[in-house]
C-alpha cells in the first residue's frame, strides 16, 4: 500500500508534533487502555490459582508438588499454541483472532470449578494455557500496526501495567471471594472464584468483536488528518527498516538474538511466576492474617511492580536505549530477590521482596521494544510468540521449583534464593547482545 499522499508527507513525522501529540493520544485511550484491561482479566485468570489454592489444595488434598506441577503446567500448553496462534492472527486479524482467545480462556477458567483431584486440576491448566496462547503476543504484534516505534515502550509499559494492577486488585478480591462466597449452592469459595473471575473474559471477548479495529486505515475514531499522519509515519518506518529488518518467518529461527532474547525472558519468567503463583502461600505462611487480610498484604509488591514499570519505560522511551534498561532492571530484581530471601524479619523481608519486584516487572515494558527492531511482517508474528512461547518454560520450571524445594525444606527461603539466580543470568545474556538500532549496540 502506498501512502504518497501530499497532505500525509507534509506533516512531520514526529509524535511530539502537535498532530503527533493527539494522535498518540487517542491510541493510548483508544488501544492501550482497552487492552491493559483484557490483560488484567486474562492475568487474573492465569494466576488466581494461587489465591484458591489457600483452601483448594486442603479440600482435594494436594501436596505442595502436586500444586506446583499443575501451576506451572499450564505453560506447557501456552507454548504448544502459541507460535501457531500469533500466525492465525496475522492472517485473520487481531479483532476476531483476539475475541476467540478471550472466550475459549473464559470458558475453561469457569471449569477449573470442577477440578477433583490431582489429574483432572493438571488437565484444566494445561487447557487453560492452550486456549490463551497467543494473547499477549498478540495484543505485542498488535500494538506495532498502530505505534511508532518511539511510543511502543510506554504503549507496551501501559499493556504490561496489567499484569501488575491485575494482582493489586486480584489479591484483594480473590482472598474476599474464597471467604465471602463459601457454601454458596453447595460449591466451596475457591470454585465461585473461579466461575466469577472467569465469566468477565467470555463477556469481554463478545465485546471485543465490536470494539477492536484492525489496522489504522480502519480507525474511524480518527479523523482523515489523523490517519494520514499516523499511516505516514508507520510507512516511513517501514520503508527505513526495509534493508535491515528481517521478514522471513523460517530466518527466525537461524538469528542468536531470537534465542537470546528468549532465554532473558525465560529467566525472568522463572522468578516472576515462581513469586506470584506462590506469593498467597508466601504471605500467609508469616501468620496471623485470614484469607482477606493474605490479598491485602500480598497486593502491596505488586503495587511497587507498577512504579518499577513505568518509570523505567518512561526513561528508555525518553533516552531511547533499551538494552541496559532491560538488563538492569532484571540485575535489581534479582539481586533484591535473594536479598528477601536472607532478611533477618518478615517486614524487611517483604520491603525487600517489593524493591526486587520494581526490577522484575520493570523489564517487561522495555524488552518487548528489542525484537521489534530487527522483526517486521510475518517474522515479527512469528518471532514475538516465539519469543513468548519458548520462554514460557520459565513459567512452568519457576512454580515447580517452588513447590518442589518447599516441600523438601519446609522453607521458602531456599525457593526464592534459587528463583533470584534467573534474572541475574539474564542480565549477563542481555550484555552480549548486539542490536542495530539500540544506542549501545553494534
Amino acid at each position: 500500500m502506498s501512502y504518497a499522499n501530499p497532505a500525509a508527507v507534509a506533516q512531520p513525522l514526529d509524535g511530539e508534533s502537535a498532530i503527533g501529540r493527539r494522535v498518540i493520544g487517542k491510541l493510548h485511550r483508544k488501544i492501550v487502555w482497552y487492552c491493559f484491561f483484557l490483560f488484567m482479566i486474562n492475568y487474573l485468570d492465569r494466576v488466581n490459582v494461587g489465591f484458591a489454592a489457600l483452601t483448594m489444595n486442603a479440600d482435594l488434598g494436594l501436596s505442595a508438588k502436586v500444586y506446583g506441577l499443575g501451576a506451572g503446567i499450564f505453560f506447557l500448553g501456552y507454548i504448544a499454541f502459541e507460535i501457531p496462534s500469533n500466525m492465525i492472527l496475522h492472517r485473520v486479524g487481531p479483532r476476531i483472532w483476539i475475541a476467540r482467545i478471550m472466550i475459549t480462556w473464559g470458558l475453561v477458567g469457569c471449569a477449573m470449578a470442577m477440578i477433583q483431584g490431582a489429574w483432572s486440576f493438571y488437565a484444566l491448566r494445561f487447557l487453560l494455557g492452550l486456549a490463551e496462547a497467543g494473547f499477549a503476543p498478540g495484543v505485542l504484534l498488535y500494538m506495532t500496526y498502530w505505534f511508532p516505534k518511539k511510543e511502543r515502550g510506554k504503549a507496551v509499559a501501559g499493556f504490561m501495567l496489567a499484569t501488575v494492577l491485575s494482582s493489586v486488585v486480584g489479591a484483594p478480591l480473590s482472598g474476599w471471594l474464597l471467604s465471602s462466597t463459601h457454601g454458596w449452592a453447595g460449591l466451596a469459595g475457591w470454585q465461585w472464584m473461579f466461575i466469577l473471575e472467569g465469566l468477565p473474559a467470555v463477556i469481554m471477548g463478545v465485546v471485543t468483536l465490536f470494539y477492536l479495529v484492525d489496522r489504522p486505515e480502519q480507525g474511524k475514531w480518527l479523523d482523515a488528518e489523523e490517519r494520514r499522519w499516523l499511516t505516514a509515519t508507520l510507512a516511513a518506518e517501514q520503508e527505513s527498516n526495509a534493508s535491515h529488518a528481517q521478514h522471513d518467518f523460517a530466518a527466525i529461527f537461524r538469528d542468536p538474538r531470537m534465542w537470546i532474547l528468549t532465554l532473558i525472558y525465560m529467566f525472568n519468567a522463572v522468578a516472576i511466576y515462581g513469586v506470584v503463583l506462590w506469593l498467597p502461600q508466601i504471605v500467609k505462611s508469616l501468620g496471623g492474617l485470614n484469607n482477606f487480610q493474605t490479598g491485602l498484604v500480598a497486593a502491596i509488591p505488586f503495587l511497587c511492580a507498577a512504579a518499577g514499570l513505568i518509570l523505567v519505560a518512561r526513561s528508555s522511551d525518553r533516552t531511547g536505549e533499551r538494552k541496559m534498561h532491560t538488563a538492569c532492571a532484571g540485575l535489581c530484581g534479582g539481586v533484591f530477590l535473594a536479598a528477601s530471601a536472607l532478611a533477618p524479619s518478615p517486614l524487611l523481608g517483604l520491603v525487600l521482596l517489593c524493591i526486587a519486584a520494581m526490577g522484575l516487572w520493570a523489564t517487561l515494558g522495555v524488552f518487548w521494544t528489542l525484537p521489534t527492531q530487527f522483526l517486521a511482517g510475518a517474522a515479527a508474528a512469528g518471532g514475538i510468540a516465539m519469543i513468548n512461547g519458548f520462554a514460557q518454560v520459565g513459567g512452568f520450571v519457576g512454580p515447580y521449583l517452588v513447590g518442589w524445594i518447599r516441600e523438601s525444606t519446609q522453607s521458602f527461603s531456599a525457593a526464592l534464593l534459587v528463583l533470584a539466580m534467573s534474572p541475574i543470568i539474564g542480565f549477563f545474556l542481555c550484555l552480549t547482545l548486539k542490536m542495530r538500532n539500540d544506542k549501545t549496540g553494534n
